[in-house]
């Protein structure tokens, strides 16, 4: 059979449409505090054992009490899309009105709070593992945000070792991760091409590692002893505050104004990379949404306008600094783009929050979308940081990645 040359373009347009990685959707302004609850302390990257309960929640700041209704796709480890069909992988249906929302009660700020349980009624349950999005639309059809989450069968176990680096120039700015990966009941073939690992840094997938391949076996153990392929970059100890009493300065807050909505000021920060590392307990980049005086955070805590400040330093003059957290899921884009104030010598930048308890870090992108924690911030072996490694099989003539593990370790007790 004879191609044309438009008959070519066709199929590669069609090719290169179909297994493109996917990226997640970040929501309009008036979407806020997205994130999953649940048996997972994560807001934002949920990691649930295969039979357990998702729930996700949102705030719709527009007061319209919109309607928004729900899909979920299934993808192959590299997040293209996988070729199951939605029948093999969820039990019911979905493309449902999220009917679960209750109206914010004596709030400055009006929202409504949004939140999808699966299973329901109608999304009965997820029956394979893998990687999988939700997708948030609206009443016009329109995505409004998409959000990513993995689900895992207990099929091994995965050990964890936190090190420094071995390589001389990063001993004191790095930390990599050994990895044993140890099968139940499974047997695995030909694991240097069916097995792939995902090795995640306090629930950050803009710097996840996915590259590596076992370097040996001893009997059913797959081993990973890598250096720099396994290696972060150790970051500080995120910054916090606290403001569930938005009436009152609290941990990390210099003072407060109320306009039409309260306004907190954080103490300015400034640059930590020349400056000894300290011990600073905090939760990984992570947050918590939390009322002094409420029964019900959910719809009784209140959104305040938060202002970030930051010295200038040599060490980033004339770039772009962003505000960095869970909080938005490691966005950066101009809704955490920090201005530079002539007047008062200070990046600022102000960003409307729902109360709680939140960590933060001042970064900046490289030329490559790369994203540089420690020009601020600063690398320190010593910090401590949330690893997860999730490991993906594809089994001979299987058609889609199952995670078969989940491993976690921290970094406090890092050895050489």
């Amino acid at each position: 059979m004879r191609i044309n040359g438009l008959t070519f373009l066709f199929f590669v347009f069609i090719s290169s449409t179909v297994y493109c990685q996917v990226e997640e959707m970040n929501p309009p302004d008036y979407i806020k505090t997205i994130n999953f609850k649940g048996n997972t302390p994560e807001s934002q990257l949920p990691v649930l054992k295969l039979g357990s309960s998702l729930d996700l929640e949102f705030d719709a700041l527009n007061g319209n009490e919109d309607d928004y209704y729900y899909t979920i796709e299934h993808y192959n480890f590299d997040w293209t899309p996988s070729v199951l069909v939605k029948s093999e992988y969820l039990e019911g249906i979905d493309n449902q009105r999220i009917r679960t929302y209750e109206n914010s009660f004596n709030t400055y700020q009006i929202y409504s709070h949004y939140n999808l349980t699966i299973p329901n009624d109608q999304t009965k349950r997820l029956k394979v593992s893998g990687n999988y999005m939700i997708h948030v639309y609206n009443n016009d059809n329109n995505l409004v945000f998409s959000r990513k989450f993995m689900l895992y069968e207990n099929l091994s176990t995965i050990g964890l070792s936190i090190k420094r680096s071995r390589d001389i120039a990063y001993i004191e700015t790095k930390q990599r991760v050994e990895i044993v990966i140890a099968p139940i009941n499974i047997q695995i073939n030909n694991p240097k091409r069916n097995v792939k690992l995902l090795l995640v840094q306090n629930n950050n997938l803009h710097t996840a590692i996915t590259n590596l391949i076992p370097q040996y076996t001893i009997g059913n153990q797959l081993i990973y002893k890598y250096d720099s392929e396994a290696s972060f970059w150790a970051g500080n100890e995120y910054l916090f505050f606290e403001n569930k009493d938005v009436r009152a300065a609290n941990t990390g807050i210099q003072f407060i104004d109320l306009e039409n909505l309260y306004h907190n000021y954080l103490f300015t920060n400034y640059s930590r990379a020349s400056r000894p590392y300290t011990y600073n307990p905090d939760i990984n980049g992570n947050y918590l949404i939390t009322s002094i005086d409420a029964e019900d955070s959910t719809i009784e805590a209140d959104y305040v306008w938060i202002h970030f400040s930051l010295l200038p330093d040599p060490s980033f003059e004339n770039k772009s600094v962003f505000v960095y957290g869970n909080f938005n899921n490691y966005t950066t884009d101009e809704s955490t783009k920090m201005g530079f104030d002539k007047n008062d010598g200070l990046y600022k930048k102000a960003i409307l929050l729902k109360q709680g308890f939140y960590n933060y870090k001042y970064v900046i992108p490289e030329n490559n979308g790369a994203i540089n924690e420690g020009v601020i911030s600063g690398n320190f072996y010593q910090t401590e940081n949330n690893y997860k490694v999730i490991a993906y099989y594809r089994d001979l003539g299987k058609r889609y990645d199952r995670i078969i593990g989940l491993g976690e370790a921290s970094s406090i007790n890092i050895s050489n």
